[in-house]
This record gives C-alpha cells, structure tokens and sequence, in this order.
C-alpha cells in the first residue's frame, strides 16, 4: 500500500512538473510568433497524455489552484517581462500574447492592481 501512495505521489509530481514546463514553453512560443494561440487546458491534458480532469484534479491537489490560474499566472510574468524589456506598445504586446488590446489592461490589472502603462513607468531603468 505504501508503494502505491509513493508511486501516486511520484506520478502527480510529475504531472504537475511537466505542465509547468510545458507552459513555460508554449507561452514563449506564442509571445516569439512559433505558434498563433493559446491552447486550451484540455488540449494540453492531450499532450500531457492524461485526462483533463486527471490533469486539473492533479494540479489542483499539488498546488490548491486550478491549472488555469497557473496559465495566467506565467502570461503576466511573459508581460511583465515584454513591458520590462522591449519598446512594444501595450497594444503590441496584447496581440503578440493573443489579447484584445481593450480587455488585456483589465486581465493586467486584476492580476497586478496595476496597469500595464503604470507598471512599465514605474519598472523603467
């Protein structure tokens, strides 16, 4: 029985650690053109070859999010960078990350209380 425990808690770590590293992945590819959108959880639990709710029922447990928070989660951090380290407009940086430019400053800031233009001026060198 212990066995069996030790080689859940094995294979949900591991789960847990390829998504991560495949969101890492995807959401650079999306920001540098390689791939157009974003793909849905489901389709990642397809490419992780596990259900989606094994995958999201997975995360959730090792983490107490849902995977969808972890998504967004790395796409602000990729926005911060863009806004940190390039000249892109804001609008330019919603595209480039597949947002409609009026909806991404709401999506920014619901997850920063901060805007995208306020967090740029007060990050500047």
């Amino acid at each position: 029985m212990k066995d069996v425990k030790h080689s859940k808690a094995k294979r949900s770590e591991e789960i847990t650690s390829k998504y991560f590293a495949f969101l890492d992945i995807h959401i650079e590819e999306v920001a540098n053109g390689k791939v157009t959108d974003f793909l849905e959880i489901n389709q990642i639990a397809q490419l992780l070859h596990v259900s989606h709710t094994h995958l999201s029922d997975t995360i959730q447990q090792a983490t107490g999010h849902h995977p969808c928070h972890f998504y967004d989660l790395k796409i602000i951090e990729k926005t911060k960078q863009l806004l940190i380290q390039t000249d892109l407009s804001i609008a330019g940086i919603a595209k480039k990350l597949t947002y409609d430019p009026s909806n991404f400053s709401k999506f920014f800031k619901s997850w920063t209380g901060n805007t995208p233009g306020n967090f740029r001026k007060e990050n500047q060198k």
